[in-house]
């Protein structure tokens, strides 16, 4: 009984030993993944220029104000906005239409 006992608690002991080392292997992995994208970004990075205009952006804040006061509403039903989200699109297809830089809707 005694040989039983010491067995099952060997067999618990190395268990947990292996389900830690499998733990710090896995933290370990990511950090050095990490530590190399860094240089492939410098290697890459060019400059970009602005999507979007000053004025659009002041197009979209007008539409946002105008949601939160109630005042804004869609198409041709007339139903009250109160999406962000569909207030930002308003303000950016006003923009559009007023021949601003504005990317082009992606769908």
């Amino acid at each position: 009984m005694a040989t039983k006992k010491a067995s099952k608690k060997s067999a618990k002991k190395s268990s947990s030993k292996k389900s830690t080392s499998r733990k710090t292997a896995a933290k370990k992995s990511p950090t050095r993944k990490s530590a190399k994208k860094p240089s492939s970004k410098k290697a890459t990075k060019k400059s970009s220029s602005r999507k979007y205009s000053p004025s659009a952006g002041k197009d979209v804040e007008r539409e946002m104000r105008a949601m939160k006061q109630g005042k804004l509403k869609s198409g041709r039903n007339g139903k009250k906005v109160t999406s962000r989200k569909q207030a930002i699109a308003i303000g950016l297809s006003e923009a559009r239409k007023e021949g601003k830089k504005v990317p082009a809707k992606k769908s």
